[in-house]
């Protein structure tokens, strides 16, 4: 069939003729049947360097040959077993060996399993039942984690605002919300809820918002002080920004990490690794009776067709070189679309770390928490975005774009080619 046959099929059987939150118009719009390394290819044939590689999870590209080894031989032997397998117990070990919190492991299905998971635990550990996290951090799709990720305008701290319909309003009272990097409010709210808090919860890189020098520490100490647990959501930064993900990068140690994405070479899993007396929560020996007994289980907790996939790809991130080659990438893009901008005059700046960045269209000098994000403008990054997929580069518009170990100096050249066009038509429509 033609793709314009198959886009007709996806309208009418799709809710909103696609998979999940990403739509993009008509004239841009494609339907992949395979990728091989960097490349992606639609039903028409047309090839795509991929800077968006599955939201993050091919940090070896597609098919990498040791992923589709893996997979290969543990499809011989079974796909899923509902108990132990050595693939998941050795993926537990490299998980824990490598976080810097890393004592215990349960593995979960998704990003998103891992920081709802994590969140339950904390209130199970501590019996309190509030959560902090900060505005504009994405922490997954569960009730909790869905408030204020997106406001359309700076909150009333630390009031929470449910992302959409279908939250149950007696969650909202629970989520407490504070602007990232801002410790004179965190300070106050932290200390104000003290005894309610179980945890506090954060993107260590909030999108494409470092942390500034000095919050994760406060929040280290504040967390330690009145017995709050600290959650990293690592499902983005886990084995990307280091090999010891940000905890590693930024030096500061929480009490537990959710890890998702790199963690299993393109298949679903998500990771919950940390202190063992709080992950000790989940454990099914306890007695029923027992309050801080917490259920934390799935069909396909820890199923060896991801965790073999997973092993092989922490083998390969793990050579020499790996995360200098991702700085090195990431510094270069950034620094030459940041030229670009001031030679065009349009106002822009590169956010993000290393393998992650997002290009943001403002006039701040610097994006610190989520209202300065908030004002940045939406439709000349959103015309970005389209401008590059017209030119053969998959991205989700407005959103980051991610590196992957196999990207090439040649597909750093056409990103950046075809990033100076894509400036220049927003240049010219300005």
């Amino acid at each position: 069939m033609k793709q314009c046959e198959v886009l007709d099929l996806a309208d009418k059987y799709l809710v909103g003729g696609t998979l999940g939150a990403m739509v993009l118009p008509k004239d841009v719009a494609m339907v992949f049947s395979h990728g091989k390394g960097t490349r992606l290819y639609d039903v028409d044939g047309k090839e795509y360097i991929d800077f968006l590689i599955g939201s993050g999870p091919l940090i070896l590209g597609h098919c990498h040959p040791a992923v589709v080894q893996a997979v290969q031989e543990q499809l011989l032997k079974g796909s899923t077993f509902y108990n132990l397998n050595e693939p998941a117990i050795r993926l537990a070990e490299r998980v824990a060996e490598a976080s810097p919190c890393g004592e215990k492991v349960r593995f979960v299905c998704t990003g998103t399993d891992a920081v709802f998971y994590s969140m339950r635990m904390a209130r199970a550990y501590t019996g309190r039942e509030k959560i902090l996290k900060f505005e504009g951090g994405w922490h997954g799709l569960s009730d909790y984690a869905l408030h204020s990720s997106k406001p359309p305008k700076p909150g009333d701290y630390p009031h929470s605002i449910p992302d959409g319909a279908g939250i149950p309003k007696s969650v909202s009272p629970n989520v407490l919300v504070s602007p990232f990097n801002n410790l004179e409010k965190a300070e106050a709210i932290i200390k104000s809820h003290k005894d309610e808090l179980a945890a506090v919860v954060v993107e260590p890189l909030q999108r494409c918002i470092r942390p500034k020098p000095g919050f994760f520490e406060a929040l280290r100490k504040w967390t330690q002080d009145y017995g709050i647990v600290l959650i990293f959501d690592e499902v983005v930064t886990g084995f990307r920004l280091a090999w010891g993900g940000a905890a590693e990068r930024y030096g500061v140690v929480p009490d537990l990490a959710a890890y998702g994405k790199t963690i299993s070479g393109g298949y679903p899993m998500g990771t919950i690794c940390g202190k063992a007396d709080i992950l000790d929560t989940a454990n099914p020996r306890r007695d029923a009776s027992d309050p801080q007994k917490t259920l934390v289980s799935g069909t396909f907790n820890g199923y060896p067709i991801a965790s073999v996939a997973g092993l092989a790809t922490l083998k390969e991130l793990e050579k020499d070189g790996v995360y200098e080659r991702l700085y090195e990438m990431g510094d270069r893009i950034s620094k030459e679309i940041t030229a670009m901008g001031k030679e065009l005059s349009i106002p822009l700046l590169v956010g993000g770390d290393g393998p992650v960045l997002q290009v943001l269209f403002t006039e701040e000098k610097a994006i610190t928490d989520y209202e300065s994000m908030l004002y940045a403008d939406k439709e000349k990054a959103y015309r970005f975005g389209i401008e590059l997929i017209k030119r053969g580069l998959f991205v989700s518009p407005f959103e980051k774009i991610y590196l992957s170990v196999v990207h090439s100096d040649a597909d750093i050249d056409r990103l950046l080619e075809a990033s100076r066009e894509a400036l220049g038509v927003i240049a010219e429509g300005a």
